[in-house]
């Protein structure tokens, strides 16, 4: 299947959910905690500037993973004073006073030049593309100047997945994310480890207890982060069961899971989330069958002739309700390491 340009458009209308992944070029391990930390700064800067939602994410040593949810544009746009506001939470001083000057200059022109500007800083609001280039780019100029480094910093552009807005779907996705440095073995409990969004929710992070609690919000409406905390931890460590996948409350070691692949055995949620899943990261879309093949027909120019369907069920086990877009010519599950 030909490589769609740009990101993927959800087949329905309102917010669109995408799991997003970035490399470091020649995968090198390049990022320590004070990269982490200045990292994790800029995502929330550039959340606040776009509209985009950071649902949760995570940034290992060489990469990241975000899932990000991608509002329509609005209808009535910012004033020129609330897109200064937005500015102010992306830029530093010295750069916030030339935005200011250019909206200066800008009116005293006229409106049309008023409007030029303006257009140029709504057109980075409410986009994917243009929320990861802020993203990567910051990032790079900050990071090249502590390195006194020239050049590209990321392998690629960046992968994306266009996932379902349910809590059936963000729910598995964002805990495949959180347990990103438990699979890495750098923590035995996402909380424990600083730069995800679920440690920055545990630690009473306003915004990624906010982006976590977008996860639950079509299940239950006005969710609160103590309820959602509670359910969410279900879903990482299977504590009191998945409704979608019978897990229980003990946690598999990495060789246990991985035993269990080789046997075939049909792997609960909770295992299955201790595995890397290349269906949320080369699945295309992630999803109910009902969206999967809404997607399929929304972009069958996309797909072979000979291609009659859209939704593919997942190997392995416990996804309950959960299809993708894509047959997975590679193994889609791995063990993460053997004890």
């Amino acid at each position: 299947m030909p490589r769609p340009r740009k990101h993927l458009l959800s087949p329905f209308p309102g917010a669109a959910h995408y799991h997003c992944i970035s490399r470091v070029v020649d995968r090198n391990f390049v990022f320590g905690a004070k990269e982490r930390e200045v990292f994790r700064k800029i995502l929330r800067q550039v959340e606040a500037f776009s509209g985009v939602r950071v649902v949760t994410w995570t940034m290992l040593s060489n990469h990241f993973h975000v899932l990000l949810r991608v509002p329509p544009r609005p209808g009535t746009l910012p004033s020129d004073e609330e897109i200064l506001d937005r500015c102010r939470a992306l830029y530093a001083p010295g750069g916030m006073q030339a935005v200011e000057v250019e909206f200066e200059d800008a009116a005293r022109m006229g409106e049309t030049a008023l409007a030029r500007v303006r257009a140029k800083y709504l057109k980075r609001m409410w986009d994917l593309s243009e929320f990861m280039k802020t993203l990567k780019q910051k990032f790079t100029s900050w990071f090249n100047r502590q390195r006194a480094r020239a050049g590209t910093l990321w392998e690629s552009r960046f992968a994306s997945v266009l996932v379902e807005g349910s809590h059936r779907c963000l729910l598995k996705v964002a805990a495949y994310i959180d347990l990103n440095p438990v699979r890495a073995g750098l923590a035995q409990d996402p909380k424990d480890y600083r730069w995800c969004g679920y440690a920055e929710a545990v630690s009473g992070d306003r915004a990624a207890r906010a982006g976590l609690v977008l996860a639950l919000e079509d299940e239950r409406p006005g969710t609160t982060w103590r309820e959602l905390g509670r359910r969410y931890r279900e879903v990482l460590f299977g504590i009191q069961g998945d409704n979608d996948s019978g897990a229980g409350s003990s946690v598999p070691s990495p060789g246990e899971v991985a035993r269990a692949i080789s046997s075939g055995k049909k792997l609960t949620l909770v295992e299955l989330l201790r595995c890397r899943v290349r269906y949320f990261s080369a699945g295309l879309a992630i999803g109910t069958e009902s969206f999967i093949e809404a997607f399929f027909s929304s972009r069958r120019q996309n797909f072979g002739a000979r291609r009659q369907s859209g939704a593919r069920r997942l190997k392995g086990g416990g996804w309950g309700r959960l299809r993708c877009a894509r047959d997975l010519a590679v193994e889609p599950l791995s063990p993460c390491g053997i004890d």
